[in-house]
């Protein structure tokens, strides 16, 4: 099972794929998205993400009760002004994507809908990123389908037979590279809510690539599913988490997100494989094992007896296991005390 995108291959043979969302932290201004494309960069992302909307293609200029937001993090918000706050300038996404590819950066996006996907099409997008609450919209998902881009479904609040239906509707609109992200969508969500062990019971149900998108508050949970098999992470970033936008409180900042980017690698190759054999790092402590040793000296001949020999460190004779069988035996040579114990002296 695996990806590629933007010549970078994602599976489980290779580091996780660290994606940095913008989402709606340039707080309206391109500069800010600029910069945070730059600080992606900078501190080691594999990609970039943004989300491709407008509060008319994503929601209703409505003020009826069903389009506020009650409680959470966008207490007493009306739909519509959350989005028209948040959302990425259409007329930003060319210049977005021309500087990610002037830095090397990979950068993709979450369409909302298929005028979405069309712009993003326009501009050669390499993968495209179903969000979590766009699960459910399976028509989008064959439209996305249909480019025949490599494409990221989160699994927020859907539930088995939900991503299932999302997973059926990817392959049937003609997706031959999937992958899933296990998600909790809450903003931010508690650690305890994960149930990281979904991640391997995903990965052997649905038979595809898994990954995280975490929304807690530190990296611990992201490193963590590295060790249950997360391939892809995605987490949401922002230059100054005070900087007052709508995901700033539970977005990483740069310093956070390079030692993400750091610390699921390493958790990656920790994992390696299964492997009883001597280290490479344990080689030149191998004279600091216990071995057998003679602790008096011996003439030729003379029968070898517990108080003769004693598990010691260093570790350059017999080992301590042949302890017992070598009671009763005899020495071929004279020993000199403090020799270790080897076969060829023993007759």
């Amino acid at each position: 099972m695996k990806l590629v995108i933007d010549g970078r291959e994602i599976s489980d043979e290779v580091a996780p794929y660290v994606i940095a969302e913008l989402s709606a932290n340039h707080n309206g201004s391109i500069e800010n998205a600029v910069k945070l494309l730059d600080m992606a960069k900078a501190r080691g992302a594999s990609a970039a993400k943004i989300q491709t909307y407008k509060p008319d293609t994503i929601t209703l200029d409505a003020d009826t009760e069903d389009f506020m937001i009650r409680g959470g993090l966008w207490d007493g918000q009306r739909l519509y002004d959350l989005y028209a706050k948040a959302f990425t300038p259409w007329e930003w996404h060319e210049a977005l994507f021309a500087h990610a590819r002037k830095i090397g950066l990979t950068l993709f996006s979450s369409p909302f809908d298929n005028t979405a996907v069309d712009l993003l099409e326009d501009l050669n997008a390499p993968a495209y990123k179903i969000a979590s609450f766009e699960a459910v919209d399976l028509p989008l998902i064959r439209y996305v389908a249909s480019t025949g881009k490599p494409m990221i479904i989160s699994t927020g609040m859907a539930d088995a037979e939900e991503i299932g239906e999302a997973i059926e509707a990817a392959r049937e609109g003609g997706c031959t590279q999937l992958a899933i992200l296990h998600c909790v969508s809450g903003y931010p969500a508690p650690a305890a809510d994960y149930n990281l062990r979904t991640l391997a019971d995903m990965k052997k149900r649905f038979n595809v690539l898994t990954g995280l998108s975490d929304h807690t508050l530190d990296n611990t949970t992201a490193i963590a599913s590295v060790a249950l098999g997360a391939a892809i992470i995605e987490k949401h970033v922002t230059l100054d988490r005070s900087g007052g936008g709508p995901d700033d409180s539970f977005s990483l900042e740069p310093a956070e997100l390079e030692q993400l980017c750091v610390g699921a690698k390493t958790a990656w190759e920790a994992l390696g494989q299964v492997d009883y054999g001597r280290k490479s790092s344990e080689q030149g402590n191998v004279k600091f094992r216990r071995s057998l040793y003679f602790v008096k000296a011996l003439k030729a001949g003379d029968t070898i007896t517990a108080d003769a020999i004693r598990s010691v460190r260093p570790g350059y004779g017999l080992a301590p296991k042949y302890y017992d069988e070598l009671i009763g035996k005899s020495v071929s040579q004279d020993v000199q005390k403090n020799t270790a114990v080897t076969r060829d002296i023993i007759k």
